[in-house]
């Protein structure tokens, strides 16, 4: 009998999935050379593998935090998830509403306002202008960047970029919250004001994927770990034995480079 469970079962199926890049190994140091390899068509180029096979089912309503170094594949499988990027091979299925905090300020236009880049992505995401006008002064409030919001984005500092992309995304209510990293750039308050709001999207069943240096805050804030190496899942489990394992691995590289 297959084991084989419908998606409906779960938020997100991500199913041998496989990403590859071509990365240019030689990059022209003039336009006439530039032109000389096109006309030859010489280009030197690799693909490199930033995910390589990976498979894994996220319930409803569960958090799952990602780990791993710098390169293991963890921001490239959250864009594919996205829909940011097609996967080489494999697929990925959603079900439910979701709103990626992927890029600081992704889908912001510079020279719109705040104000409107709150309408702006509500209609990217679906909503209404009705919907997002009746949204509007919680964002503005959780946000909490005063005037600026009637000034153009591109006048924002990182911060301001960070306070309403997550204002935005989580006042939409949505089924699936996808947050990488973008809550390192904001101040202690603003963080700990963001992770009483991811709290309390928990206690209210969504389901939550998160990508995070801190180790400390997949631990307490996530029901299920996995840890990236090169592009494939090497641990999947209790986040607290997923850090341990992530730990002993970075302490094991760090002693062989001495």
């Amino acid at each position: 009998m297959s084991n084989y469970q419908p998606i409906e079962q779960f938020a997100i199926r991500v199913e041998h999935v496989t990403q590859h890049f071509r990365v240019i190994q030689e990059r022209p140091d003039t336009l006439r050379e530039l032109f000389a390899q096109f006309f030859r068509h010489r280009v030197n180029f690799h693909d490199f593998a930033a995910i390589q096979d990976v498979s894994l089912d996220v319930p409803h309503s569960q958090t799952l935090g990602l780990i791993g170094a710098n390169g293991s594949g963890k921001s490239t499988l959250l864009k594919i998830i996205a829909g940011v990027y097609q996967p080489t091979a494999g697929r990925v299925q959603v079900s439910g509403s979701l709103a990626p905090l992927i890029e600081l300020g992704a889908g912001f236009h510079p020279e719109l306002t705040g104000r409107e880049n709150i309408l702006l992505n509500g209609l990217l995401m679906g909503y209404s202008k009705e919907q997002m006008l009746n949204r509007e002064e919680a964002i503005i409030a959780f946000a909490g960047i005063g005037d600026f919001i009637d000034s153009p984005v591109k006048q924002y500092s990182s911060g301001m970029h960070t306070r309403l992309a997550f204002a935005v995304a989580t006042e939409v209510d949505p089924d699936i919250l996808i947050v990488d990293e973008i809550l390192a750039v904001g101040d202690a308050s603003f963080q700990e004001k963001c992770f009483d709001r991811i709290r309390g999207f928990r206690q209210s069943g969504k389901t939550i994927l998160m990508v995070s240096h801190s180790i400390q805050h997949i631990v307490a804030n996530c029901d299920r770990a996995v840890l990236l190496h090169r592009g494939a899942v090497i641990a999947d489990g209790q986040p607290d034995s997923v850090a341990e394992l992530y730990h002993s691995m970075w302490a094991a590289e760090t002693s062989s480079v001495r």
